[in-house]
């Protein structure tokens, strides 16, 4: 905004007398004019000089002379002649020609000359070192130069000095550049000449021959999109041309929520386990207390796991306040001395480290505690599963995130044994698509006995892990308060692994993280697994 005074500090020149003014607003400078205002300005003219031209002539036939008779852009022409044929005004037919444009290089030589004549034109007569030449002209345009000169015979190239052949030559390869710049015709030798050295590109120009339409008219009027009550009282709708519907155009498409990949098999594995009459884990906890992650699992505190290169611990808070204090004392009692036919580790249990708080390093810290609320009541058997985010502190790399899902899934029960386990897990991977198992021993701080599960996959033709598994050990589930002819089986796997074979993917960052590409979530197909 301008202000409506200004003071003027200084006496100024008195200029001439003029009439008062009614009105004085034109003496105001005129308000800036909107880009789309002159747009619109623009295209309307050149609709009125297409339209005006053929309601006289028979044809336009070429539409960038056209442009230029009637002093306006081009590109403006062609954007109403398309309009103007879409809608049956006009018929155009397409002109292509070739044109011949200026390199980069191209236009240095048209401005400043050739390197051949650059360099003739540094030689003075008494010749001069070839050190010398180098350094007045440049790497590029000497050893160009050089090449072109010694070509035309203009100069003489000695071992160290450089002397002309010619006193005065014309650069004729500016003189053709300049004319390919304004436009003008050459011949195909010169032209073949120029493209050797890359000094001219070739350029399709695009235009239109237009004629008149079977919708023509001398002036375009715009269809009304709607019946207003304005025009309906005023009797306008009688002389309105309204525009015609289209009931066959699709309408736009609505964007809404997709499922992610991951989302989809989660879903499709927690039907399996409600099938198999399991009851869903509360995992929203995802910090955890040490006591709860290890400790409780019978894993002592000296194992690497619990080492911060393996394990994100928290700075604030950086402890647990509250833990059920006579657990915690039967926990350390089987970690130090055993009890229940075990040895347990032999080593001082440290409080201070049970308190420590992380990010569970897996979902195992979740059933710890539902085993636990469950042995304070009544004995009764329970099937268990879960589905959530552990955090890891390892290398990022194609297979490998901090941060990933694990599915868990246990029962508890009396007399439960490893067949029962090998039973089940055969039933739950057969729902998975995997009706093909083997089982490999393998340790586990936490289980014993403990088993790797392999899957034989019918579209990679190979065995692949596809998970862990185990029985809980009784110096984790005794001191809890379980019956001792209470046993617990258990499995775990990752929700990415499946995920990426089943869609295909070998990179688990363009499945996972920020890098993923929205496409695939908005495209990825149904997946169904199992049988």
């Amino acid at each position: 905004m301008f202000p409506a005074t200004v003071p003027l500090k200084k006496p100024v020149v008195k200029l001439p007398s003029v009439p008062p003014c009614k009105n004085p607003t034109h003496l105001l400078p005129s308000p800036p004019t909107s880009s789309s205002a002159v747009a619109s300005s623009v295209k309307e003219m050149a609709e009125e000089a297409v339209l005006g031209f053929l309601e006289h002539n028979d044809e336009i036939v070429d539409s960038g002379e056209f442009a230029v008779e009637k002093g306006i852009n081009h590109e403006e022409i062609v954007n109403v002649v398309k309009s103007l044929n879409g809608f049956g005004f006009v018929v155009a037919q397409d002109i292509k020609r070739e044109r011949w444009q200026l390199t980069t290089e191209g236009k240095t030589y048209a401005a400043s000359g050739s390197p051949e004549y650059q360099l003739l034109m540094a030689i003075p007569p008494e010749g001069i070192s070839r050190v010398e030449l180098q350094k007045k002209l440049g790497d590029s345009v000497f050893k160009i130069g050089c090449q072109q000169a010694t070509k035309n015979k203009w100069v003489e190239m000695g071992k160290t000095q450089v002397s002309r052949k010619v006193a005065r030559v014309d650069d004729n390869v500016k003189a053709l550049l300049i004319k390919i710049n304004d436009g003008e015709a050459l011949n195909q030798e010169d032209i073949d000449a120029l493209k050797r050295r890359k000094l001219i590109s070739p350029q399709i120009w695009k235009g239109y021959s237009v004629k008149k339409g079977p919708n023509y008219a001398p002036k375009r009027r715009k269809p009304a999109t709607d019946l207003t009550r304005e025009n309906l009282q005023s009797g306008e709708w009688k002389e309105l041309l309204f525009k015609e519907y289209n009931f066959l155009a699709k309408g736009f498409p609505v964007e809404g929520g997709y499922l992610h990949p991951l989302l989809k098999v989660r879903r499709q594995i927690q039907m399996i386990f409600l099938q198999m009459g399991f009851e869903e884990m509360p995992t929203n906890n995802y910090v955890e207390s040490s006591f709860w992650n290890f400790d409780a699992l019978f894993q002592p505190q000296q194992h690497p796991a619990r080492d911060s290169h393996d394990t994100f611990f928290l700075r604030e808070p950086s402890t647990t306040k509250t833990l059920p204090e006579d657990y915690v004392e039967r926990v350390k009692q089987i970690h130090e001395s055993g009890g229940h036919g075990s040895r347990g580790y032999g080593y001082d249990w440290k409080r201070e480290e049970a308190n420590k708080n992380l990010l569970r390093t897996h979902t195992t810290a979740v059933s710890s505690r539902m085993l636990y609320a469950l042995a304070k009541k009544p004995f009764e058997a329970k099937r268990y599963y879960s589905i959530d985010r552990v955090f890891r502190n390892e290398a990022v790399d194609r297979t490998h995130l901090a941060e990933f899902h694990q599915i868990e899934g246990l029962i508890c029960d009396r007399g439960l044994s490893l067949g029962d386990l090998q039973g089940v897990l055969h039933d739950f991977f057969s729902r998975l698509g995997m009706s093909k198992l083997r089982f490999k021993p393998a340790y586990n701080p936490y289980t014993e006995p403990s088993m790797e599960i392999f899957g034989y996959h019918e579209g990679l033709k190979k065995w692949v892990e596809v998970g862990n598994s185990g029985m809980f050990r009784p110096e984790m589930l005794l001191p809890m308060g379980l019956p001792e002819d209470v046993t617990v089986i258990a499995w775990g796997l990752s929700l990415e692994r499946p995920t990426m074979i089943l869609y295909g993917i070998d990179n688990i960052r363009d499945l996972f993280g920020h890098k993923v590409d929205l496409s695939l979530i908005k495209s990825n197909p149904i997946c169904r697994i199992g049988l």
